[in-house]
């Protein structure tokens, strides 16, 4: 026989759905609970079970769930009693039942002031009531976050300076579902394609910076009254122009940092695979670009990266001469990138010798005579 803890955990499971009907509004219907379970073995099991099952109805209670009985005779108990049906013949049965009355209370008033102020989030709402129970201390708050995008859907203010009564820490703590929000009240303005909350719906945020050197002293004194060695936001350097004939790309911090004078040119301290932010730059697009990595197989991977960018990225220092000149017998870590590569066949030989021996040698070991001297032939 079915017990009243299974009773429990079965109308449990319909909590949801029944949340959804009261959200859309619908005339509640009869929640009915299966109970198909055989009969007990002993007589004194039958007893138990069905004092259990007793105990939590309506019959009992004044509440909960009814029991239709049906009449059975079995060859070890006899002519018995066993439950037909079970089931929630009113909201207040259910409600009361589960013990969420109270929650259930707040989440109609809940769903009234969402609706109240945004009806087009009646959908999000029947999809996610649970969300709504989660987060019912803080509706006020989130309808004034949601009021203020509606009118401001671009404000390009960082989460702090949001001129809304509330704090800062509020929204940075419940950015998942005034994301979700966000999505549906001003959906013609958010950027789909990014997922990081600020950059999405078009706040500021502490961005990503780009370092670089200029090797030419007019162009630092004409353009940067003077400064060689300057860090800008990404967002800034994408819409840099200045007129440069090259730049160059170094991974190494010493070796950018000692990276010879060029004239028309600036160098840029390239940090690995972070070089992708640094994709739409306007000013590398019409720019000669050299790259200069460590001689390993991440080197040539990023060089291939960088160059899926800019079709005009040259290599520098990355060849098999200056490998086995300055070789030191130094590993490398693993790699296990295993698509094709934008190479130089000259390229495309010398990595896949370096990785298949998990070989490297480091930008920074190789002197600087050598690379001025390189310079000097480009």
């Amino acid at each position: 026989m079915i017990t009243s803890a299974e009773i429990k955990k079965k109308a449990s499971r319909k909590y949801t759905d029944y949340l959804r009907d009261v959200a859309a509004g619908k005339t509640f219907q009869p929640i009915e609970i299966p109970c198909d379970k055989k009969a007990s073995d002993t007589i004194a099991e039958y007893q138990k079970e069905f004092n259990d099952i007793r105990s939590l109805s309506k019959e009992v209670k004044g509440y909960g769930y009814t029991i239709d009985w049906k009449t059975v005779k079995t060859k070890m108990l006899g002519t018995q009693g066993l439950p037909s049906k079970i089931k929630f013949e009113t909201a207040e049965d259910f409600e009361r039942f589960l013990q969420k009355v109270k929650e259930v209370n707040v989440f109609r008033k809940n769903v009234a002031l969402i609706n109240g102020k945004f009806p087009e989030l009646q959908c999000w709402i029947e999809k996610y009531p649970l969300k709504v129970i989660e987060n019912s201390e803080y509706w006020s708050d989130i309808l004034k976050i949601l009021n203020y995008f509606s009118k401001n859907p671009q404000p390009q203010l960082y989460i702090r300076e949001l001129p809304i009564e509330v704090h800062t820490k509020f929204i940075e703590q419940h950015k998942a579902v005034i994301g979700e929000l966000l999505d549906i009240v001003i959906k013609e303005y958010i950027n789909t394609n990014e997922k990081e909350f600020e950059k999405r719906y078009n706040l500021r945020y502490d961005e990503s910076m780009v370092r670089m050197r200029i090797l030419d002293g007019t162009l630092a004194a004409e353009f940067f009254s003077g400064l060689d060695d300057i860090t800008i936001p990404v967002s800034k350097f994408l819409r840099l122009q200045i007129p440069i004939s090259k730049a160059y790309i170094v991974e190494n911090k010493v070796n950018f940092l000692t990276f010879p004078l060029v004239a028309n040119s600036i160098v840029i301290w390239g940090r690995g695979y972070g070089i992708a932010s640094i994709k739409e730059s306007e000013l590398l697009k019409s720019s000669e670009l050299i790259y200069w990595g460590d001689l390993d197989a991440q080197g040539f991977e990023i060089l291939s990266q960088f160059r899926s960018y800019f079709a005009q990225v040259k290599s520098l220092l990355m060849d098999k001469t200056t490998f086995d000149k300055y070789f030191e017998n130094d590993l490398g870590t693993p790699s296990k990138v295993n698509v094709e590569l934008n190479l130089t066949t000259e390229e495309k030989n010398l990595y896949q010798y370096i990785k298949d021996n998990n070989y490297r040698l480091e930008q920074e070991k190789i002197p600087q005579s050598y690379v001025i001297e390189h310079l000097k032939c480009l």
